[in-house]
């Protein structure tokens, strides 16, 4: 199955136009860093979550460094949603200095 994949200054622009985005990292990770608006849907909760996920807009996925969120997405897929891997992850978010949030902020 073909994944789709973005960067994230792809998903900068994409998030300033509304896009939805997942985070699939563990509760710790996400009172680390996250992205202002993300959803928080650890990876292992995501098949008793996939409704959470839209249906008539893509679904960016977002992990540490883009391995779980592949897999989150992969799933995804599987069962029709639009659903698109943030490649490289915060991770790569971070060093590019882009606005995050911690805590319970966001």
């Amino acid at each position: 199955m073909d994944q789709p994949e973005i960067d994230v200054d792809e998903l900068e622009r994409l998030l300033a136009d509304g896009a939805a985005l997942f985070d699939v990292r563990e509760t710790d990770e996400w009172d680390a860093a996250h992205i202002d608006g993300a959803t928080l849907i650890p990876l292992g909760t995501v098949p008793d979550e996939v409704e959470q996920f839209p249906t008539d807009q893509p679904a960016y996925v977002i992990c540490a460094k883009g391995g779980r969120s592949a897999r989150a997405a992969e799933f995804l897929r599987s069962r029709g949603i639009d659903a698109v891997n943030v490649a490289g992850g915060m991770g790569d978010w971070i060093d590019s200095g882009k606005a995050r949030v911690s805590g319970s902020d966001g």
